[in-house]
């Protein structure tokens, strides 16, 4: 599997963690995950990861680490824009975003933003120290 569609893999985790935040996956989230999904390249393979977890009921917090431990590894990407801009639409197909789902969806750009800034950091230390 290429890096690329791993990380696409993880997006259905990231997705099934938002959609699982409260509790209970709706109806609404899931025809929001599939229409949002509908013509995008990796729609298939992000749907089959979703349905996968919630097949094996997979709890949020491990989900969350699971992605979130991924994309440290990953790097940065263009395609975390796509996940939040995903997360939001997934968080709002049900009675409005949650509590639990924003915190989720404001973890994720937080946790990486701190990662890759501390990665930056290093990355200058090293320099300042070879220079």
């Amino acid at each position: 599997m290429k890096p690329i569609e791993k990380l696409y893999e993880v997006m259905g985790e990231l997705l099934y963690a938002v959609a699982k935040a409260d509790g209970v996956i709706q109806k609404e989230e899931k025809e929001a995950l599939r229409k949002m999904l509908k013509n995008h390249s990796a729609g298939s393979e992000i749907i089959w990861s979703f349905e996968f977890e919630e097949n094996n009921d997979s709890t949020v917090e491990e989900m969350y680490n699971k992605v979130i431990n991924f994309c440290h590894s990953y790097g940065p990407a263009p395609q975390y824009l796509e996940f939040i801009t995903a997360m939001k639409v997934i968080a709002n197909a049900a009675e409005g975003v949650s509590e639990k789902e924003s915190k989720i969806i404001n973890s994720f750009s937080k946790d990486l933003l701190a990662r890759f800034q501390q990665d930056a950091e290093k990355l200058l230390i090293f320099n300042e120290e070879i220079n």
